[in-house]
């Protein structure tokens, strides 16, 4: 039985509750989307594949002045097939970072305009972090999570998300201090901050 991870993460949205497509394509924005994404047209067909192999059900639900709608629920079969998927190796991550790249040749930009570069970077890490932060009120703090529970995976989660996104603030502030320690010292001897000479 070949699944993609796009069926299996649908699978660990269904785990939780019965959903309709409509549903799952707004959970799989958030929270799913936060560390995996799909888009909106691969859904219904994985949904539809799903079927098929039993691993979840369809029921067609009449809906009064709305179009009828389909709630999709996980089978045991999924379930269990799902619980195995989970303890099998992960697969490396694919990193392609453009900023990353951007940052390996900065000695040759203008130190200015890549303090801009930074402090946009900065903020928009910020904002993630505070969207983070906002969600990290609604779980209880004093009373430990089980592993056995839903909510456990959706906090561990969490906790890495927010790791992430302190981190990089962190390192954009390291980078924005360099720079702007050099800009300033150039200026304080009357340099300009930025003239490479470029090799032929």
């Amino acid at each position: 039985m070949s699944i993609t991870t796009l069926g299996y993460a649908l699978l660990t949205l269904l785990v939780r509750k019965p959903l309709s497509g409509y549903d799952l394509a707004r959970a799989m924005k958030n929270p799913i989307g936060f560390f995996w994404q799909a888009r909106h047209s691969q859904i219904y067909p994985e949904l539809a594949r799903l079927e098929e192999l039993g691993l979840v059900t369809a029921e067609t639900i009449a809906q009064r002045d709305r179009p009828d709608k389909k709630l999709y629920t996980i089978t045991l079969d999924g379930q269990a097939v799902l619980a195995q998927w989970i303890t099998e190796p992960a697969k490396p991550a694919s990193e392609r970072n453009e900023l990353l790249l951007k940052t390996y040749s900065l000695w040759l930009a203008d130190p200015e305009k890549a303090i801009k570069l930074f402090q946009d970077q900065k903020e928009l890490h910020q904002q993630q972090l505070a969207q983070y932060e906002q969600i990290l009120t609604e779980y209880p703090q004093a009373t430990p999570l089980s592993p056995d529970s839903p909510d456990f995976g959706s906090y561990a989660t969490l906790l890495r998300g927010l790791s992430y996104e302190r981190g990089y603030i962190t390192w954009c502030h390291w980078i924005l201090t360099q720079l702007e320690s050099y800009v300033d010292d150039k200026r304080s001897q009357n340099e300009p901050p930025h003239e490479h000479k470029y090799s032929d």
